[in-house]
């Protein structure tokens, strides 16, 4: 249920406002404002006019791309938007989920806003219904090189507009123009330019971005409170995270995650005094590796909103001063660098937390846990593995994760003619992004369920207690507690794997003060 609604064409909206928007927090409304309103008119204005005047247009008097020496007939020019939805309709791949698909239409709308579109009134209202009403395109997620932006994925959204294509509404998939019907909505006649406005940019790898950069952000913070419970099951050496060591080297975000990791095993009250003086390095250069992925957050943040609030499209229409700029917006190269750097330093947090696992479970390196964590008792340890196979997936999700690191970008393919002969790919590198998060929170899932068995073995050993827990780690330790039993017979752990994984990209625990 929406809470708040978020205003588009007034002020700058943020990676937040999407993915609120994307989950159902909040709703959406156009500006009321007039100087809004008049970049809308004069960009719709000029562009009637230059009809009237039977004015060269790229996308509106001519051909697409490498058609772009076609004229076409002023009697076809209203028939053209609609033909560049429909010969654009052949992605495949999965579809894009609820979520992602609101994400997109909200990327879209916000583009659109900046009013140097060309687009009317019906088109950006009819977005708004879209999204508060839940109404959400089929979006096939492969198709598109990332210029002219996001073309196919995008036809879809313009597809669902005019009534031609399936939408996911309540639960159900369904043809877009009966959806309408139900709720009293009318579909629109796309205008010269809006077919291309609204398919020729960057809404599909902005909004996967948004929703990247929100879970990379939260898997910063978790990897963090991991590391911590990792540290505090093999009994480690607290003074790895010491102020002034990191005093020294001063990356702020590496300082963040080790002044974190300090709090959570209460460095400065109860040092935890190891009996080795240097932990591996899974455990020790922690903050250096989360530091890398938190360092660079608010740069993606900012590249990722730059892109948000821009408009994409091309021609660009300037109605007030009444021009008409070709140029190439759509290119999506900022986020395509942007999505490439996340997912290697995501995939880096998996590599962490699958060696963490690793020496949580090996006899030569846990200080003294029973093997695989088994809580097996002795007559029974013989035929008990406790998180062997676990331990076997997390590697093969972090393998799969660290070949997903090939950065995209640099694939570059030269289509439609050559054309469009230098593009960013930057839809696939997003795509890759967020399936680095997946398999990241898999490994993280599996290694904080270790680290929980392996502080409940410490306990149980008489070598810890619950009370020495720092307050909300021991409020996390006890919520998993509660619905993951301690680990005494074998028993299959995919269930639970499955319901820590939705906890995490839920985003269930509050972990540290912003």
């Amino acid at each position: 249920m929406s809470t708040s609604t978020i205003t588009f064409g007034n002020n700058k909206l943020t990676i937040q406002n999407i993915v609120d928007i994307a989950k159902g927090r909040s709703a959406v409304a156009l500006s009321g404002n007039e100087q809004f309103a008049e970049k809308i008119d004069s960009a719709v204005a000029f562009l009637e006019s230059l009809l009237d005047e039977e004015g060269v247009i790229y996308g509106v008097t001519t051909g697409y791309g490498d058609s772009v020496t076609v004229d076409i007939p002023l009697d076809l020019v209203n028939e053209l938007p609609l033909h560049l939805t429909r010969f654009h309709g052949c992605g495949l791949g999965d579809y894009f989920d609820e979520q992602q698909g609101k994400a997109i239409l909200a990327a879209r709308l916000a583009s659109l806003s900046q009013g140097f579109s060309g687009v009317d009134w019906p088109m950006l209202k009819l977005l708004c219904e879209f999204i508060n009403q839940d109404v959400t395109p089929r979006i096939p997620q492969e198709g598109s090189v990332g210029a002219s932006g996001d073309l196919t994925p995008l036809s879809y959204i313009a597809g669902a507009l005019v009534g031609e294509r399936d939408v996911l509404y309540k639960g159900e998939v369904k043809n877009s123009k009966v959806v309408m019907q139900e709720l009293g909505l009318k579909p629109i006649s796309l205008r010269p330019k809006e077919g291309l406005a609204i398919m020729n940019g960057t809404a599909v790898m902005t909004a996967l971005a948004c929703l990247a950069h929100d879970r990379a952000r939260y898997l910063s913070e978790l990897a963090t409170r991991v590391t911590s419970l990792a540290s505090i099951a093999l009994q480690g050496n607290s003074h790895h995270f010491d102020e002034i060591l990191f005093s020294v080297k001063p990356h702020q975000g590496q300082q963040k995650v080790a002044a974190r990791i300090r709090s959570d095993l209460r460095h400065v009250e109860h040092p935890r005094n190891s009996p080795r003086l240097q932990d591996r390095y899974s455990i020790r250069c922690a903050p250096h590796v989360i530091g890398v992925l938190e360092d660079s957050l608010p740069f993606f943040e900012t590249t990722i909103e730059n892109e948000l609030n821009s408009a994409n499209d091309n021609p660009i229409i300037d109605g007030r001063g009444q021009h008409v700029l070709h140029g190439g917006h759509f290119y999506g190269g900022h986020i395509a660098m942007v999505m490439d750097s996340l997912k290697t330093a995501v995939a880096n947090l998996a590599d962490l937390a699958d060696r963490q696992l690793a020496s949580l479970v090996d006899t030569r390196y846990n200080n003294g846990l029973p093997s695989n964590l088994s809580a097996s008792s002795e007559e029974r340890k013989y035929i008990n593995h406790g998180f062997k196979a676990v331990q076997i997936g997390a590697s093969a999700y972090t393998a799969e994760a660290l070949k997903l690191t090939m950065p995209a970008s640099v694939f570059s393919r030269s289509t439609e003619c050559h054309n469009q002969d230098k593009v960013s790919m930057g839809t696939i590198s997003a795509r890759d992004a967020l399936r680095v998060l997946q398999l990241t929170e898999q490994v993280i899932a599996s290694t904080l369920l270790a680290s929980v068995q392996g502080v409940r073995l410490r306990i149980a050993q008489g070598q810890l207690s619950r009370e020495d827990l720092e307050d909300n780690v021991g409020k996390m330790f006890d919520d998993i507690d509660a619905s993951f039993p301690l680990l005494v017979e074998d028993r299959p752990l995919e269930q639970t794997l499955r319901e820590t994984i939705a906890s995490i990209q839920g985003q269930k625990w509050e972990l540290y003060e912003k």
